[in-house]
């Protein structure tokens, strides 16, 4: 928390936050007692210690985040040696050293870069309990200023998780200069954001390239002990299981996800236990090979073509950024010890095992080396759950890209999309039917186009590389900026592990022209489309900054602002945080009529995971009291759904009340200067969480009477009224068109429907104590709640000036605008009603 904000408590249960001049915020606590800051500050390491997990429910969750989080990784020994003894390492096959030499490469290749780089440091640079790589850009743009993001606020580092306690405060002129570098170039800034965005393009073709890998390489060990069953007919099983893993989505995992675990830890197991058995029957001195001799070893005796294969050593870590990726869903302390205690042993003992037959089996069919190791009478069950653990592996993938979707699209890089919540209990299944569908059809195309588990391999490995170097990036950048560690400490890291890496990529690189061009294709496609929306996007915001209405025309206006204030609250939506919309202008000036309460909307995101429901509304005044017109900005985390509130007018006319007690009682203790003509505290912002106890706001809400004319909605009587001439009476009141609209309505949206029929009434019990221009406000504010509300959004169209470059004109005219006429409307993913919606149309020149 920033070192100007003071923290009090005062016995109604608020918190008052002072912060600069221009703000006050307002958070609610159950806490009675006057106490400064240090002493909750204090409090917080021990509420941090009495938060860990007790060790039994440790390994409940570390036995859980085997099901999640390595499914993938745990099938990478059904294909690691396949891809390594493919090309010209081929003829080595016949030398116990070379052998050897593969199996030390492959040890030391998952110690140092899942186990050190990942388990022991890249789990601990979480981002509020998320990890990913968003959740590393998202560490930097806090703790610098390198966000290209527009309409960020000064008050949102206010937020409670926004900076993590506990990290280094000494800024040395080194890190000022290199900070200052970055921040004044705007192409530096953008070169991180592409490289975060290549990174999540090659997450999300880790979706389409698993689910082909993993399945076909489990069916292929089906032509082992079946001659008769051709290649052909094993790549059709697999598309068949393909489909039927997508076309489930849909439903979600949570009705299967309880199976999980079990299918993987038994999986873990059985690879361990055939390692053991092929390293006492076929040849025990494999365990000489864990010294790292036989790595250099391997490289004098192969040379380039050793560099080559490392290509297919690569794949043994596939998956591994899932590790941190699902960080979320876990904790580190769990990943950490399911991937010591139980992960990393077998994939150990089972690589050793598949490098001790091989040692002694030269003749084996390589492509089936896997399946070949395994004994006759057990080799039907292992090849059931092989196949189990790759569509377990599939699944928590295509999961992962879900998410990694979501978050971009939370923090404007990638078009809106519809997301499904699969499980009303588990806030993290999602679903994107868009998404799923095109991912299946580039995966069955992938797999009858490449119909090879060698090239497709080869694909895999790029995209495990390129998300690899990127990490290894950004986690160098983060423990400069973010941890404050010193230079050295960070070019160590970065020479560590960024160069055994690089070696890995170049050796990827190689196999371009045999599929590896196949991820560099994907990620190009998926990172010019997130950037075309993201650029479309801040310009689109920069047109509504240079265009906004001056309050001082506003003011000009009086309380009437010059048109006809009709009845009902009119939501006015926008991306602008501060400020009037020009949509507001156009708006009255093509039709000079608006509500008698105007509320200015806002649903931004913000770079942290989650916001917390008593920090997520700020609410705030325009113009003096009698314009009766307020802002309300809803801030939301890159985890969050916008749009997930189910009850936003009558929260939103709860929490204007509650903004109009706390100015009226600040405006009380304000000095006269501070304070405007008409006495409201104009300009300043708070952030309202809704009051456990309602009369508090000095309002009462009663449910909604059936069958009362009296609740219903403005549209419904409007139109009602309109068609009054030609409809004839019915029983109970209601015209024929009445019925009509009203069922319409509320088969359109039933629960919504109910919920505005909510009616807010003054408490007498408090009325008589409250202050008369306060009481008038809220008369009006419940007034126009009965009316009804409406809510206006612009309908803007995006062009190029005419003096813009080619480029320019491509991203903008045909690029951004494609993709802007075939995803979501922002009054779909905001879930406004379609029957109180008005849409103004707008030019805009960027």
């Amino acid at each position: 928390m920033p070192s100007h904000a003071a923290l009090l408590t005062i016995h109604q249960g608020l918190h008052l936050r002072l912060l600069a001049p221009c703000h006050l915020v307002v958070l609610l606590d159950t806490t009675a007692t006057v106490e400064p800051v240090g002493v909750e500050l204090k409090r917080q390491p021990m509420a941090a210690k009495l938060a860990k997990l007790h060790w039994t429910g440790l390994l409940v969750l570390a036995y859980q985040s085997c099901g999640v989080v390595y499914g993938d990784l745990s099938t990478s020994p059904l294909y690691v040696y396949k891809g390594t003894f493919n090309g010209s390492l081929h003829r080595f096959l016949g030398e116990e050293a070379v052998v050897f030499g593969v199996f030390s490469v492959v040890f030391w290749t998952i110690t140092l870069i899942p186990l050190l780089k990942y388990v022991f440091i890249v789990l601990s640079a979480d981002d509020n309990g998320e990890g990913g790589t968003f959740a590393l850009y998202s560490l930097l743009i806090r703790h610098a200023k390198f966000s290209l993001m527009p309409n960020q606020q000064a008050a949102d580092e206010e937020l409670s998780s926004y900076y993590r306690p506990g990290y280094g405060t000494e800024d040395t002129p080194i890190l000022r200069a290199l900070r200052s570098f970055l921040e004044r170039h705007r192409k530096s800034r953008t070169c991180l954001l592409l490289m975060v965005l290549f990174g999540a393009s090659l997450v999300i073709g880790d979706g389409v390239l698993t689910p082909a890998m993993s399945v076909l390489s489990s069916f292929s060990g089906l032509q082992v002990h079946s001659s008769a069953l051709t290649h052909g007919e094993v790549v059709l099983l697999s598309c068949i299981v393909l489909v039927c893993l997508f076309t489930l989505q849909h439903w979600g995992t949570r009705r299967v996800a309880f199976l999980f675990a079990p299918v993987v830890v038994l999986w873990l197991l059985l690879l361990a236990a055939l390692g053991i058995y092929n390293i006492v029957v076929w040849n025990p001195r494999i365990l000489r090979a864990l010294s790292p001799y036989y790595v250099v070893s391997f490289f004098q005796r192969t040379g380039k073509d050793g560099w080559i294969s490392l290509g297919g050593v690569l794949l043994s870590m596939t998956g591994t950024e899932a590790m941190y990726a699902d960080l979320g869903h876990f904790t580190a302390a769990s990943i950490r010890v399911a991937f010591v205690g139980l992960i990393y042993p077998c994939l150990v003992l089972q690589y050793m095992g598949q490098a001790a037959f091989l040692s002694k089996s030269p003749d084996c069919d390589i492509h089936f080396i896997f399946f070949e190791s395994i004994p006759r009478p057990i080799f039907w069950p292992v090849l059931v759950i092989a196949t189990l653990a790759a569509i377990v592996g599939s699944q928590a993938v295509i999961s992962a890209t879900f998410s990694i979707v979501r978050q971009c699209t939370a923090l404007g890089c990638f078009p809106r999309v519809k997301i499904v919540h699969t499980s009303n209990r588990i806030h993290g299944q999602i679903y994107s039917p868009e998404i799923n569908w095109l991912l299946m059809l580039v995966c069955l195309g992938v797999t009858v186009g490449f119909r090879d588990t060698n090239l497709i391999g080869n694909a895999y490995g790029m995209a495990c590389a390129g998300v690899m170097v990127v990490t290894t990036l950004l986690m160098a950048l983060v423990m400069v900026f973010v941890w404050r560690q010193s230079f050295l400490l960070a070019a160590m890291f970065l020479l560590a592990f960024g160069s055994v890496e690089s070696v890995y990529l170049s050796a990827a690189l190689m196999k371009v022209p045999q599929g590896g061009w196949l991820p560099l294709a994907l990620s190009l496609v998926v990172v010019a489309v997130m950037y075309v929306w993201h650029y479309g996007t801040r310009r689109r915001h920069r047109f509504d900054v240079q265009n906004k209405v001056s309050l001082k025309w506003l003011h000009a206006l009086g309380p009437s602002l010059g048109i006809v204030r009709v009845p009902g609250i009119g939501l006015i939506y926008s991306e602008l945080a501060t400020g009037v919309p020009a949509i507001f202008s156009h708006f009255v000036t093509n039709l000079p009529a608006f509500h008698q309460v105007l509320v200015f909307v806002c649903v931004k995101a913000v770079p942290i995971p989650h916001v917390r429901s008593y920090e997520r509304h700020f609410i705030g005044r325009i113009g003096p009291r009698e314009f009766r017109m307020y802002r309300c900005v809803v801030r939301h985390g890159y985890k969050d759904v916008p749009g997930d509130d189910q009850d936003f007018e009558n929260d939103l006319v709860v929490r204007i009340a509650e903004f109009v007690h706390m100015e009226a009682a600040a405006g009380n203790d304000a000095s006269a200067a501070a304070r405007s003509s008409d006495g409201s505290v104009e300009g300043r912002m708070a952030v309202v969480s809704r009051p456990f106890d309602l009369s508090r706001t000095g309002l009462l809400m009663r449910a909604p009477q059936l069958n009362n004319p009296a609740d219903d909605s403005v549209v419904v009587r409007a139109a009602a009224a309109a068609a009054a001439t030609t409809t004839a009476e019915s029983g109970g009141g209601k015209t024929e068109t009445m019925q009509s609209l009203q069922a319409m309505y509320e088969a359109e949206s039933p629960g919504f429907a109910v919920r505005r029929r909510m009616r807010f009434e003054i408490d007498d019990a408090t009325s008589e104590s409250m202050d008369p221009a306060v009481k008038e406000e809220l008369s009006a504010l419940v007034e126009a709640k009965h009316a009804g509300v409406a809510y206006i959004m612009g309908h803007s169209y995006i062009k190029a000036r005419k003096s813009s470059s080619l480029v320019k004109k491509l991203a903008i005219d045909v690029a951004y605008t494609f993709l802007r006429k075939n995803c979501r409307g922002p009054a779909v993913a905001l879930n406004i009603p379609h029957i109180s919606l008005i849409e103004v149309g707008m030019i805009y020149y960027v």
